[in-house]
């Protein structure tokens, strides 16, 4: 798999995203449109997130005669390595008008402390 990965290769389709910060959390925007709450897997950890989803195509046109062929249809899947550590429990994700919004809390770290 690392190999296919170096040379552009995927199971699937490979999501897009904006990812941000504030004081208080991390967010993770994508658009994908298409795809409902129930196709979509997103799997949080203190340190990465991945996105997994399926984009079902409602109509086969495979036998059309395309001038232009670019929306994916399929599986699709993305992770996200964070900068920072997030409190995984209080994640929140929203659905809404084809955007998906995921928002991370920041765990509170202790600030460094200098020993001389």
């Amino acid at each position: 798999m690392k190999e296919d990965l170096k040379e552009g290769k995927t199971d699937g389709g490979v999501l897009t995203l904006d990812v941000f910060q504030n004081d208080k959390e991390i967010v993770i925007k994508s658009a994908i449109a298409g795809v409902s709450g129930k196709d979509l897997d997103i799997a949080i950890t203190n340190d990465a997130v991945t996105i997994k989803g399926d984009r079902k195509e409602e109509q086969s046109e495979k036998s059309k005669n395309y001038y232009y062929q670019e929306l994916y249809w399929g599986e699709f899947s993305r992770t996200v390595i964070l900068p920072e550590e997030v409190n995984a429990d209080e994640a929140k994700a929203t659905l809404k008008n084809g955007v998906l919004t995921i928002t991370l809390p920041k765990l509170k770290t202790k600030k460094k402390v200098e020993i001389t």
